[in-house]
């Protein structure tokens, strides 16, 4: 072979090594989850409850003596706030407009909860159960079988059913006005960052709310009794198909709120009192949370963890409950959780906060389905909640709706 060949032949070799090294590297890392492209929260957000909450990325102000943040949080967005005081203890992209999932079912419960009486008896039909999405989660409701309205809540909050979603907006006038009404709603409780087009939180073009608008949303159904037990309940009995002479048989159902009942290797976590779990295609998992230890309330979101971790969402909401509860006290403040719109200033001159339920609603306490299964579940360590609510009640004293 000539010189010249042999120099050519060198020198292609030599160009094309890197080609060949680095191109199965490259392919590697389009799998590796840590190396995934990532959306980009918006550089300005709203600043409803503070200018810092407005800030993308991680906002927190530790004092002497408070414990850092936890390193293995993964969510697009979160926030931990006091949920009698309204404090912001830290937050992450907390107003990023995120498809919120099964979350949204909150402020559906808040908004037509109260205007449907529970004993109430509605025999479903197939019109109502016609636009269930697609893969949707259901709890079992059937056309022409009869339930009543506690039956259907139920459906609501322990499996997420869109089908009972469906029937009781129906009986609130239809699925229209319940997305409207629910719309109404969330501005009187300054979500803004919440824009509704479904009631059951299913994927829909538009369909957006943020972590500090979920958690508003959650401070303000858990001032309703009906509200607190539903999402507190673990497991219940829910109507099965009516056999003619036969006596109508139920079924068991399970809260899929994992850190309410514990499964598939997450323990209930202790001082849990609910509220929402969800988890579609858009929006990956989200959850909001409260809990309650040595009287102190605490609300967390968390929305849409990337760590590949199993489970990720419940394990990192538990992570920032385990701070939030060590570092009350000691960390400063972020922001706020603000009051509605139609809030009156309290009665000390302090800042309005509330939601616009009743100032004197007690929580509820016990009995078979509500808080007291809750109790039952994480070994008695809700005794306090009740008076923790009910502290929050009094220093919001609203007009009654």
């Amino acid at each position: 072979m000539s010189a010249l060949k042999k120099t050519a032949l060198t020198v292609t070799a030599a160009a094309l090594l890197p080609v060949l090294t680095v191109a199965p590297a490259s392919a590697d890392t389009e799998h590796r989850p840590a190396e995934k492209k990532q959306p980009i929260p918006p550089a300005a957000m709203s600043s409803v409850g503070g200018a810092q909450l407005g800030k993308p990325g991680t906002q927190v102000s530790l004092g002497p003596g408070t414990p850092v943040l936890p390193k293995d949080l993964s969510g697009r967005s979160w926030i931990v706030a006091d949920a009698e005081s309204g404090d912001v203890l830290a937050s992450h992209n907390a107003h990023w407009r995120l498809p919120p999932a099964s979350t949204l079912k909150m402020l559906f419960a808040d908004t037509v909860l109260p205007r449907l009486p529970q004993d109430e008896i509605h025999e479903v039909t197939n019109a109502e159960l016609a636009d269930v999405g697609e893969g949707s989660s259901l709890v079992g409701v059937k056309e022409k079988q009869t339930y009543s309205v506690h039956d259907l809540w139920l459906g609501v909050f322990l499996r997420s059913g869109n089908d009972a979603v469906h029937v009781l907006a129906s009986m609130n006038g239809g699925v229209a006005k319940t997305v409207m009404d629910m719309q109404q709603h969330a501005d009187e409780l300054q979500a803004l960052d919440t824009h509704v087009v479904s009631p059951d939180g299913y994927d829909a073009n538009g369909q957006v709310s943020s972590a500090y608008d979920l958690t508003l949303i959650a401070r303000s159904g858990m001032q309703k009794k009906d509200f607190r037990e539903y999402c507190s309940t673990a497991r219940a009995k829910f109507p099965g198909v009516e056999a003619a002479g036969k006596e109508r048989e139920t079924f068991e159902i399970q809260n899929t709120n994992r850190l309410l009942t514990g499964d598939s290797g997450i323990s209930p976590y202790k001082g849990i009192a609910g509220v929402k779990n969800g988890n579609t295609t858009h929006a990956g998992a989200t959850f909001t949370g409260v809990a309650e230890r040595d009287g102190k309330v605490l609300l967390v979101t968390v929305m849409n963890p990337d760590s590949g971790e199993s489970h990720a969402v419940y394990k990192e909401a538990g992570r920032l409950l385990d701070w939030g509860f060590a570092a009350a006290g000691k960390v400063k403040p972020v922001g706020e959780l603000v009051p509605p719109k139609s809030a009156a200033p309290s009665s000390d001159g302090g800042n309005p906060a509330g939601n616009g339920a009743p100032a004197k609603t007690h929580a509820g306490a016990g009995g078979a389905g509500g808080v007291g299964t809750a109790i039952a579940v994480t070994g008695g360590v809700l005794l306090a909640l009740a008076a923790g609510v009910f502290l929050v009640n009094r220093r919001w004293p609203l007009r009654r709706r």
